[in-house]
C-alpha cells in the first residue's frame, strides 16, 4: 500500500466516524431539536422586532466607538458612512477564510478615503481592535463579580498594560522623532541596509501621528461605546430567549457570562464565522443556567439568524455600495 493510499483510506476512515457520531447525537439531541423547531414555528414577533433593533444598535455604536477615534485625530467623516464600513468590515472579517486581514484592508482604504492620514488610519484600526476586546474582558468580569465569581485579573491587566503601552509607545515616539531616528540606524546595519533607509518615511509617519491625540473626552466615548456594543449585542440574545419562551429562566449574569464565554471561545477557532463553536457554547451556558434544552436551541438559532445571517447579509451590500468608492 502506497502513502497516497494510506492517506485516502485514513480519511475515508475519519470521514465514516464523524457520519456516525454525527447519527448518534442526531438520534440523542432530536427531542430537543423537535422541542427547539416547535418553538421557532412561532416566535414572539414583538421580542424578535425588539431583538433585531438591539442588534442594529449594537453595529452603531461599534460605528460610533470609531468615529470618535478619528473625529480625535480631526477626521470627521458622516456617521452613516462610518456605520457602512462597520457592517462591511464585519462581514468580511467573519464570513472570509483569514477574515480579519480582508477586514483591516477595507477600514485601512476607508478611512483613507475619509481624510485620515496612514498613521492615523493604522492607529485608529488598532486601538479599536484594543477597545473592544478590553469592553468584552470588562463585561466578563462585571459578570463573573456579579456571579460571586472570581475574575480573571490577569487578562484583565494584560488588556490595560497592552492599551498603556501603545498610547505610551505612540506619544513617545511622536515627541522624540530623533530618538525614534537614531534606533533606526542599527536596525539597518542588522538588516545591511544604509543608515538612513526608511528615515523620511519614519519621519512623516511620526508627525501624521502627533495630529491623533486622543483627549480624555473622545476616549471616554469610544470606551463607552464599545462596552455599548457588546452589552447591546448580549441584550439581543436575552431578547431572543425572551421571543421563544416567553420568559427568561436566568439571571441576568449568568447570562451575560454565557455570552462572554462564546465570544471568548470564538477566538481560537478559524472556522469563519465561529459557526459551531460560538452556538455550542452559547446553548451549554444557557442550559447550566437553567433553560431548557430545547428553548435554549431555539434562542440561539433565532440570535444566530439575527446576528450572523442578517447582519453579515446587511454588511455585504454595504460592501458592495463602498468599495469603490
Amino acid at each position: 500500500m502506497t502513502v497516497a493510499t494510506a492517506s485516502v483510506k485514513r480519511r475515508r476512515v475519519a470521514a465514516g466516524a464523524l457520519v456516525v457520531l454525527f447519527g448518534v447525537e442526531l438520534v440523542v439531541a432530536w427531542p430537543s431539536l423537535t422541542a427547539a423547531l416547535s418553538r421557532l414555528e412561532s416566535p414572539h414577533p414583538g421580542w424578535v422586532a425588539l431583538a433585531l433593533l438591539a442588534e442594529l444598535a449594537a453595529m452603531a455604536s461599534y460605528a460610533r466607538m470609531q468615529r470618535r477615534l478619528l473625529r480625535s485625530a480631526g477626521v470627521d467623516a458622516p456617521l452613516h458612512r462610518h456605520v457602512a464600513l462597520a457592517y462591511a468590515a464585519h462581514s468580511l472579517s467573519v464570513t472570509l477564510p483569514g477574515g480579519p486581514a480582508f477586514s483591516t484592508r477595507l477600514n485601512y482604504q476607508q478611512m483613507r478615503r475619509f481624510g485620515a492620514t496612514p498613521a492615523v488610519a493604522s492607529w485608529c484600526i488598532a486601538l479599536s481592535g484594543i477597545l473592544s476586546a478590553g469592553a468584552l474582558a470588562s463585561v466578563t468580569a462585571v459578570s463573573v463579580l456579579a456571579a460571586d465569581r472570581t475574575p480573571d485579573w490577569a487578562t484583565l491587566a494584560a488588556f490595560a498594560l497592552a492599551a498603556a503601552l501603545l498610547t505610551l509607545g505612540a506619544r513617545w515616539s511622536t515627541r522624540r522623532p530623533g530618538t525614534v531616528a537614531r534606533l533606526l540606524a542599527p536596525v539597518n546595519r542588522l538588516l545591511h541596509r544604509p543608515a538612513d533607509r526608511g528615515l523620511d518615511r519614519l519621519t512623516g509617519f511620526a508627525a501624521q501621528l502627533r495630529a491623533a491625540r486622543l483627549t480624555p473626552a473622545h476616549g471616554a466615548a469610544a470606551a463607552a461605546f464599545a462596552v455599548l456594543n457588546w452589552l447591546l449585542d448580549a441584550a439581543a440574545l436575552w431578547l431572543c430567549l425572551h421571543a421563544v419562551s416567553g420568559g427568561t429562566p436566568i439571571s441576568v449574569a449568568h447570562l451575560l457570562l454565557t455570552f462572554c464565554a462564546g465570544y471568548a471561545a470564538a477566538t481560537i477557532t478559524i472556522v469563519p464565522g465561529g459557526l459551531g463553536v460560538i452556538d455550542s457554547a452559547l446553548i451549554l451556558g444557557l442550559v447550566t443556567g437553567g433553560v431548557a434544552t430545547g428553548t435554549a436551541i431555539a434562542a440561539v438559532v433565532l440570535y444566530r439568524l439575527i446576528s450572523f445571517g442578517f447582519i453579515i447579509g446587511a454588511g455585504w451590500i454595504a460592501w458592495f455600495l463602498i468599495r469603490d468608492r
